[in-house]
């Protein structure tokens, strides 16, 4: 016979084993990530391909230039040619997976200067900012989380399995880039 002392603490020692969390990389995960990466990554390379070849009714480099230039920006053509290149790299990077840290925190760091030249002026579009915040966020949420397994990442050693500072540290650097880009803003 057994004491009830004994008994609850054998069923409590064994309760942990059968509420132990599901691991976090599950194929459906990994499709849910990949989903995402695909959709928010290529909307940002055609908003980039938008900027730099006039592609998708987009003003290529000397619209948006002169949009740079009307919204305060120095070099209005230079700084069209970086936010296209900025979109288009880290939309590919986010659509196949490679370098999702990096890919990420340039597509936040480009909405956050879209946001601030869109301005606050509303939540809900058309004037609204409720896109490039829902982008942003993706964007970030993808950078700390990782890409899953379905990434090219997955072949570099160092992204194999992908830490939440690599993430961390590449979404500060595309807020500080942001903010940087912003004060020479006039």
């Amino acid at each position: 016979m057994t004491s009830p002392a004994v008994a609850t603490t054998t069923s409590q020692a064994a309760a942990p084993a059968a509420t132990a969390a599901p691991a976090l990389s599950t194929p459906a995960h990994d499709t849910g990530l990949l989903l995402l990466r695909l959709v928010l990554g290529l909307t940002m390379a055609a908003h980039g391909s938008q900027k730099l070849f006039g592609w998708f009714g987009g003003g290529g480099i000397s619209g948006t230039g002169q949009f740079f230039t009307a919204s305060g920006y120095p070099a209005g053509d230079a700084m069209a040619v970086l936010a296209g290149l900025t979109e288009t790299l880290g939309g590919l990077g986010l659509a196949v997976g490679l370098l999702t840290p990096l890919a990420g925190a340039a597509v936040v760091g480009t909405l956050i200067n879209a946001i601030a030249v869109h301005g606050a002026g509303s939540f809900f579009a058309p004037e609204g900012i409720e896109y490039e915040l829902l982008l942003t966020a993706g964007a970030a949420a993808l950078a700390l989380t990782g890409p899953g397994r379905y990434a090219v990442d997955r072949l570099l050693p160092v992204l194999r399995s992908h830490r939440l500072a690599h993430g961390a540290l590449a979404v500060t650097l595309g807020v500080v880039l942001a903010g940087a880009l912003l004060l020479v803003r006039k």
